[in-house]
């Protein structure tokens, strides 16, 4: 968002793009919950997840979550960006993003000296190092199960690696298939993003332009309005949220409300459709 706009409406940062601060995220109670479970998990290692359909917060959940990691003493984080890739792709991304020349070609090689750097320095500090996962429904069922091999010491009875696994439906399908099971059944901590409520829908609104600096950027009938035909998807609220604001700055609109709403969704005045699917 262009700086002329923020000026336009008193603002720090567009309250509807996907690139809100972190710090300024809402965070529902049970995200609280679960991103408390996981500050106290790292000292321990093993899985968590995060799952929910598209649109439903995970990961501006990632997000809260990584941000409070990062202020842990001794915590590593490494986000992966490419879920996708294959086994030695993947190796290769973990040695980047530890630090740690590998050879892809040869998985044990590399294993090793992996589990032998994190072994070192649990036992010498505090160090924990943490694999934060979004979109792994994408991940291959070996690329899992390797990464499950991969954080277990001890004959499975430690865990060297926190991991955090995030995505929608078809990562808990995979993960219910045979072959995952022992996977599923690690994960220590879990959270469920889901459609909400609009007076939830509606505190999340009121939060992020309080912290945009201008809490009366939208009429109350509007966010009102905004809340009630999101359908519980947070994605499409800021989506409808994001286009009312682009219209009002085009037209220099001093005040966001139901009018403007009707003029950008319904020009046509005959009744509203049904909004589009996130």
């Amino acid at each position: 968002m262009n700086k002329q706009l923020l000026a336009l409406y008193s603002l720090k940062f567009n309250p509807f793009s996907a690139q809100i601060p972190a710090a300024a995220l809402w965070v529902p109670p049970v995200l609280e919950n679960f991103c408390w479970r996981l500050e106290h998990q790292v000292g321990e290692g093993g899985f968590a997840l995060a799952s929910g359909d598209p649109g439903t917060g995970k990961s501006a959940a990632l997000r809260v979550l990584c941000q409070r990691l990062h202020q842990l003493r001794d915590v590593t984080v490494g986000v992966l960006t490419r879920p996708q890739a294959s086994l030695a792709d993947f190796y290769r991304e973990l040695g980047d993003l530890f630090q740690v020349p590998l050879a892809p070609h040869n998985r044990w090689a590399s294993a090793k000296v992996l589990r032998e750097k994190w072994h070192h320095h649990i036992e010498t500090s505090r160090y924990r190092p943490v694999l934060v996962v979004d979109e792994a429904q994408e991940m291959s069922p070996v690329v899992l199960s390797e990464l499950r091999l991969l954080a277990s010491a001890d004959l499975d009875s430690r865990s060297i690696l926190t991991v955090i696994l995030a995505g929608d439906g078809r990562l808990t399908a995979k993960l219910d298939s045979p072959d995952l099971l022992p996977l599923a059944s690690r994960m220590r901590s879990r959270l469920r993003t889901e459609a909400l409520p609009p007076p939830q829908l509606l505190a999340c609104v009121h939060h992020l332009l309080t912290q945009a600096g201008n809490p009366k950027l939208l009429s109350p009938g509007l966010a009102q309005t905004l809340c009630e035909h999101a359908a519980g998807n947070l994605r499409l609220l800021m989506n409808m949220a994001n286009d009312l604001l682009a219209a009002a700055c085009q037209q220099e609109r001093d005040v966001l409300d139901e009018k403007l709403y009707f003029e950008v969704f319904n020009p046509s005045g005959k009744p509203a459709a049904k909004p589009p699917r996130p």
